[in-house]
């Protein structure tokens, strides 16, 4: 793995072979290991441009591009989240680290309960911000647009951003986006019994107008045990900085960096 510094800051990046997929990633900063897993159709910076460097202050972030995400390639298996939170596992493992806290947006967050369920003793905490755990927690018409959805559906920013990553193309771009669409197409999600059995004290974040209805995340913080609860003012991604949020609130920014930092020093 590469490594270079920038002023007072410790920043490296390169791939991680797991799994048969050359897994990109980048660490910011020193501190106690905190995984940032992005959302679908993302890149790290899509989805943590904003609050990686907040967060690196005080943490060695460690930012994941997963399976046909950013700079990592696609491979001949269908996307899922099993096959993420092992890409993730396997990383920790290359990296020589034994437990970290794991901060997933959107898909993230569902890889981040994977995680959670399929591997507790690697995770010391986790953030779950605007996700879900089951279809019927996703407001009323979200699935019906994925079986006919085309990539003229998808963000033009999230477009760009993959193929201004040097050795992308178009046919690359078109595959992460079949990827993603029929993993959602297919969503089954977790059952009440497997979200029971997480152990990591666990922070869910979302916003009032989010992909998961305010039912959905009573009925989670309910599940999860000892599990915490904040909803904001605020659509899918706005309150972290997200890419498709460009006129974001950074005063809600700051309060959602604060809380997640209260929660992890805890």
């Amino acid at each position: 793995m590469s490594e270079v510094r920038e002023r007072s800051s410790v920043f490296s990046k390169g791939y991680a072979l797991v799994n048969n997929l050359n897994l990109y990633h980048e660490i910011h900063g020193d501190g106690e290991p905190l995984v940032l897993l992005h959302g679908g159709g993302s890149t790290i910076q899509t989805s943590f441009g904003v609050i990686l460097p907040m967060l690196a202050k005080h943490h060695k972030v460690i930012a994941v591009e997963l399976q046909a995400h950013g700079h990592t390639k696609d491979r001949d298996t269908p996307e899922s989240f099993e096959q993420d939170a092992a890409d993730v596992t396997g990383l920790l493992s290359f990296l020589k680290i034994d437990k970290a806290d794991v901060l997933g947006f959107s898909n993230g967050a569902q890889t981040a309960l994977q995680l959670a369920i399929a591997y507790p003793q690697l995770l010391s905490k986790m953030v779950f911000i605007s996700g879900f755990y089951k279809r019927e927690g996703a407001f009323k018409g979200f699935f019906d647009g994925f079986p006919g959805a085309t990539l003229d559906n998808m963000p033009v920013i999230y477009q760009e951003a993959y193929l201004a990553i040097e050795g992308n193309d178009s046919t690359g771009l078109q595959r992460m986006f079949e990827q993603d669409r029929q993993r959602m197409e297919h969503f089954k999600g977790w059952t009440d019994a497997q979200v029971a059995s997480v152990k990591a004290p666990t922070l869910i974040i979302s916003g009032d107008r989010d992909v998961a209805t305010p039912e959905h995340l009573a009925e989670m913080v309910r599940t999860l045990p000892g599990a915490r609860l904040m909803v904001l003012p605020a659509i899918h991604g706005s309150f972290i900085g997200e890419a498709m949020t460009p006129e974001y609130d950074t005063s809600l920014v700051t309060l959602t960096v604060k809380a997640i930092e209260d929660f992890l020093k805890k």
